[in-house]
């Protein structure tokens, strides 16, 4: 583990063997097999690389530097989690073992430890949001109409409250740059079906349910999750097969993990993610108007080291081993 991030983890695409780069989010990077340099076939099937960067993005922005190890983390958070919930959910995981030799198909030594080869997905236009606490976004639109989602809440509910049960309260997914649209369930239903939208309601809460209770033994709060499912593609404009999780899980960046013994309903709680570099931005030390049109200025070293150290920590408490 490195405490300063390469200019590589940090930046955009890489230049790897046997892949090529076909997009970028604000923390991941995609490739598709570089087949001709295949021979014509990918050795694993119809697979992706999966790379997760050191990049790290607030209120929209993606910001400078990165944080050092982040991308690992999340990366072996995920494999951790999917290990947790194969009882559960079939996963997108193919391997995450490091190429041994040229033309294998399997992780470029320059990513191992943060990239995944997987199976290509289908992906359902939606994500699926599991809530045990109030918070977020959920907060702010019960606050303005005590409901989730369509979902109502009951009266005196505060920021960080517990939820008399965990609910599904799904979004649009946004380009990049852009805001994740909370929706109800009966919308979702309508874009993509009521069977479809009845199974991935069924299989988010069973993955936040199992999440929930494992954190919980280890005296984190797993307040909510984002979770995305698609399926095997079959040539045909609708596949039919299995459900299979797919994109990262569990980790940081997609969901609010809390510790138990900090959580004090009314008020924002202390949280395993980027909340030093959220909170860094607001404030007066920063100098960046969030209204305005420049870009956020470089972070501070201090505030990329706790970040750091904060997903570091999430990792070991969770799952009782440490990063090496």
């Amino acid at each position: 583990m490195t405490t300063e991030t390469p200019e590589a983890f940090a930046g955009g695409p890489l230049d790897l063997p046997g892949w090529r780069h076909a997009y970028s989010g604000k923390v991941r990077d995609l490739y598709l097999p570089d087949l001709p340099a295949l021979g014509g076939v990918h050795p694993l099937g119809d697979v992706v690389l999966v790379v997760a960067s050191d990049r790290v993005s607030a209120y929209d922005h993606v910001l400078t530097p990165g944080i050092p190890d982040k991308g690992v983390v999340l990366t072996q958070l995920s494999l951790w989690w999917f290990d947790q919930l194969a009882d559960l959910v079939d996963n997108h995981v193919v391997s995450a073992e490091a190429s041994a030799e040229p033309g294998d198909g399997l992780v470029p030594d320059v990513v191992a430890g943060r990239a995944m080869v997987c199976r290509r997905l289908d992906m359902f236009p939606v994500e699926c949001v599991a809530r045990g606490y109030l918070t977020g976004s959920g907060l702010a639109e019960y606050r303005s109409t005590g409901e989730v989602t369509g979902i109502p809440l009951p009266a005196g509910l505060v920021d960080g409250s517990r939820l008399p049960e965990p609910i599904f309260t799904p979004a649009t997914k946004a380009e990049v740059g852009e805001h994740d649209e909370n929706v109800s369930f009966a919308e979702v239903a309508r874009r993509i079906g009521e069977d479809d939208a009845a199974r991935l309601r069924e299989l988010t809460l069973a993955v936040y349910a199992r999440a929930e209770g494992i954190a919980r033994d280890r005296g984190v709060v797993l307040a909510d999750t984002k979770l995305e499912f698609g399926r095997v593609p079959d040539g045909s404009d609708h596949p039919t097969g299995p459900i299979v999780l797919g994109d990262e899980v569990l980790t940081p960046d997609s969901s609010r993990f809390w510790p138990a013994d900090d959580w004090e309903p009314g008020r924002a709680q202390a949280s395993f993610d980027k909340q030093f570099v959220r909170d860094w931005l607001t404030s007066s030390a920063s100098g960046w108007d969030r209204a305005g049109d420049a870009p956020p200025p470089a972070l501070p070293a201090d505030v990329v080291r706790r970040t750091r150290d904060r997903y570091l920590e999430a990792y070991q408490r969770l799952t009782g081993s440490r990063l090496d």
